[in-house]
């Protein structure tokens, strides 16, 4: 097995970028997920209901501060495209390390998975894709741990899924069949909720290899 792909999200429920290279912190890939969508109250606004958050791509600017569609997350046109996306009122902002992260701060998916749901992976949102695995092992793989290069991440538990993967990545047409059938043919869980043990660099290409414990 190896890594096949990884995935950083500099701004949460926007679309985000592929990368060859991450570094592994305690608080997942570095730069993942800095900055998040308020509602005029306060309240934290994610693509489960504010699905236009999805078509604008976040990525990471060299000064470490995330871009959205090119641009500095807090530039007053990127207020207006959010307000747009998300409401009346709404805007970025970074908030404290619990709103980074719905469950765990890595998410960890597989080719073999990939391929059995039948559909773009980039709907699962995952932080790195593991390539080389059969079907789908990684109903097998709560509570072991995975060695990807020389970090180790801890698999906790199967991701239960929501309706963020009814939206196509590209045109955001939403098929509800798609979580009808994660429910029905895989419980309602897909890829993996995950904890970083052991951080450091991660590569694309790099060994992957699921440990006993």
């Amino acid at each position: 097995m190896i890594v096949a792909e990884l995935w950083r999200y500099p701004v949460k429920s926007m679309a985000g970028e592929r990368l060859r290279q991450v570094e592994l912190l305690p608080d997942g890939i570095r730069g993942d997920r800095l900055v998040q969508a308020y509602d005029a109250r306060g309240r934290i606004v994610t693509a489960r209901t504010r699905p236009g958050l999805l078509k604008h791509r976040a990525t990471l600017g060299p000064d470490g501060q995330p871009l959205v569609d090119g641009r500095r997350w807090d530039a007053p046109e990127v207020g207006r495209d959010v307000e747009a996306a998300a409401g009346s009122g709404a805007r970025l902002a970074k908030g404290s390390a619990d709103a980074r992260f719905d469950v765990l701060p890595l998410l960890v998916a597989t080719d073999g998975a990939i391929e059995a749901f039948g559909h773009d992976g980039r709907r699962l949102r995952p932080n790195l894709v593991i390539g080389g695995v059969e079907g789908l092992a990684e109903r097998e793989w709560e509570g072991r741990l995975l060695r990807a290069g020389h970090c180790l991440i801890a698999m906790h538990a199967l991701r239960q899924r929501c309706v963020m993967t009814t939206f196509d990545p590209d045109t955001l047409e939403q098929d509800m069949g798609v979580l009808r059938r994660i429910v029905r043919e895989f419980d309602g869980a897909l890829a993996l909720d995950c904890a970083v043990v052991r951080g450091g660099l991660v590569s694309v290409g790099d060994p992957a290899e699921v440990l006993s414990t």
